[in-house]
């Protein structure tokens, strides 16, 4: 990977490791809901200019049914999701359970897009939800003083973001396909915006937030959605998308990095066994690796 690539996948990888860490800032003060549709609200304002400077915003006005809807599915359900999953976990164990977004990836392309995995990839997948459920049966990166049943409901809720997140994939591959992907991801944080606004209305704190809360909504918007979400486009035009999607085995490093740095949290060998479990199932259950004498699938 050519230098200016390889600067670009570790800062997206530091900066969306960095989304854990402050939702879990911004979450206690403003809620599951607010933090989530501040996240996409903010992100929008950011992308729409981005979008009018490249003479995009009549390709946004034709695909924005399609677009508003991936963000929903590909933002707005994960995003609120995981806000109320890390007042629950440990930003480490979140971290690892979103690395399992590429194995709901290819379950979902497989019932949806006829995608059918090889026997490496069914093997990748039996592999990685062996890492989750032995994650997940071990308590670790729960919280201290969170109670049990809400844990086992946060994981489940980062699961169902991966699963979400899975969706919008082959939602996108079959109706998005030669989009700009700043229209997408423009149309996608509106599209989330709008989905969330009334949720966040709702549930909007009767107390003035904190500066501390405020501060990590206008990162997570900004630098977490925003920002990333231009380099991760620009790394797809550039180097491709499978080494793109490889950011994904490095996010849980360095999240796990920020929680022990800046929240103390616990990082044990369990954790970190099991997180290696799940990143080699989800490495297979994607095709990049195979096991030996497996055709790598093209």
């Amino acid at each position: 990977m050519p230098l200016k690539d390889l600067i670009d996948f570790l800062a997206l990888a530091a900066i969306w490791g960095a989304s854990f860490l402050f939702i879990q800032m911004a979450v206690p003060d403003l809620g599951v809901m607010p933090t989530a549709a501040l996240r996409v609200g903010i992100a929008a304002l950011f992308l729409l200019p981005l979008l009018a400077r490249r003479g995009l915003l009549g390709d946004l006005r034709r695909h924005w049914r399609a677009t508003f809807l991936v963000g929903v599915f590909n933002s707005g359900i994960p995003f609120a999701l995981y806000a109320f999953a890390l007042a629950h976990l440990d930003t480490g164990l979140a971290s690892i359970l979103n690395a399992t977004t590429p194995m709901f990836g290819a379950i979902v392309a497989w019932i949806w897009l006829k995608d059918s995995p090889t026997g490496s990839r069914t093997v990748g997948l039996l592999i990685g939800f062996l890492g989750v459920a032995l994650l997940a049966g071990h308590g670790a990166g729960i919280r201290p003083g969170a109670d049990a049943t809400l844990a086992s409901w946060s994981m489940a809720a980062c699961l169902a973001a991966c699963l979400c997140y899975g969706i919008a994939a082959s939602y996108t591959k079959r109706y998005l396909t030669g989009i700009p992907s700043l229209v997408t991801a423009t149309g996608s944080q509106i599209g989330a915006t709008l989905a969330l606004a009334l949720p966040a209305a709702w549930e909007w704190p009767d107390r003035m937030p904190g500066l501390q809360a405020w501060a990590a909504a206008a990162v997570l918007g900004v630098a977490c959605s925003g920002v990333a979400y231009v380099l991760y486009f620009r790394l797809i035009e550039r180097a491709g998308p499978a080494r793109a999607l490889a950011v994904t085995f490095v996010i849980p490093v360095a999240a796990m990095s920020y929680g022990v740095i800046f929240l103390g949290e616990t990082l044990t060998a369990w954790m970190v066994g099991c997180g290696a479990i799940i990143l080699f199932g989800t490495a297979l259950a994607t095709g990049m690796m195979v096991l030996p004498g497996a055709t790598r699938p093209r």
